[in-house]
Parts: structure tokens; C-alpha cells; sequence
């Protein structure tokens, strides 16, 4: 079985609606891969993310914004004959985006991005504190490419 390159926007943003998490990968000031797991939103082709101000992450970013984000969702064993190892292969469904990220200053678009962010996890309508929109790095990434595979589905 061959995995399928998909193009279908509404089957690529159905995957990653169901991400818990997506991976964002990144080059450090020494030319070092860095990826770590982050919650995140997405709307029209825009992934939002928030984070403290300060930190390795923060000054990875400002250093080289070109990032890589991985999505990858609907995990599962499969095999053609349970007593052969070569049989085994796992099913999924996944998307790289590749983009810049931009840091989001104005304190309203900061308050949608967050609001794209728990619309990802929840139905609800928040409100924010001034402190928790002055306090918070938001930034986004526009996708500049999109890559999706699906395999056994």
C-alpha cells in the first residue's frame, strides 16, 4: 500500500482539527535542528501559537524564523500477516506546513490569536485580561507550503 499525496483543503485542515498538538521545528543560532511540541490554532491557512516571552524558543525564532510544523493524527497498526515483521506498517494521516513566523504586538490581534488557539481545543467564548494579552509572546505562521500524506486510509 502506497501512502496518497492528499490536495483536498477541506481533508488537510480536517487532519489537523484533530491534532492535539503539532510539532514545530526550527534552526538554533548554531545551526542545530530544534523541535518541540506546541498547542496551536489554525485558520485560513494561518497557524497561531502563544508562548512566555523569554526563552530558548523566543530567541531561536527571532534568530531564523523559517520554521517546519508537523501535524499527525489517526495511528494504526497494520499488518498483513501477524507472524511476519515485514507485514507491519502503521497507518496515518499528516501535514507539514512550511512558513516564517511573525510575532503579533497589537494587543486585538493578539486576543483573536488566542481565541483561534482555544477554538482548537474548545466550543467556549473567552475573554483575556489586559495582563494576559500584555504578558504573552503570540505568533503565527503562514503556511508558504503545505505538504499531506495519508497512508491506509
Amino acid at each position: 500500500m502506497k501512502s496518497r499525496i492528499l490536495t483536498f483543503e477541506p481533508e488537510i485542515e480536517q487532519i489537523i482539527r484533530k491534532c492535539q498538538f503539532c510539532s514545530l521545528a526550527m534552526v538554533d543560532e548554531s545551526g542545530s535542528p530544534y523541535v518541540i511540541h506546541m498547542n496551536f490554532g489554525f485558520k485560513n491557512g494561518t497557524v497561531y501559537f502563544h508562548s512566555a516571552p523569554e526563552g530558548r524558543k523566543i530567541s531561536v525564532l527571532n534568530h531564523n524564523p523559517r520554521v517546519c510544523l508537523s501535524f499527525s493524527t489517526d495511528h494504526l497498526l497494520r499488518w498483513q500477516n501477524i507472524e511476519v515483521a515485514c507485514s507491519y506498517s502503521m497507518k496515518y494521516r499528516s501535514v507539514l506546513i512550511r512558513g516564517e513566523v511573525e510575532f503579533i504586538d497589537d494587543y486585538a490581534q493578539k486576543e483573536d490569536a488566542l481565541s483561534i488557539i482555544m477554538g482548537q481545543y474548545t466550543d467556549e467564548q473567552y475573554s483575556y485580561s489586559e495582563p494576559a494579552i500584555k504578558n504573552v509572546s503570540v505568533f503565527k505562521v503562514k503556511a508558504q507550503t503545505i505538504e499531506a500524506r495519508a497512508y491506509g486510509y
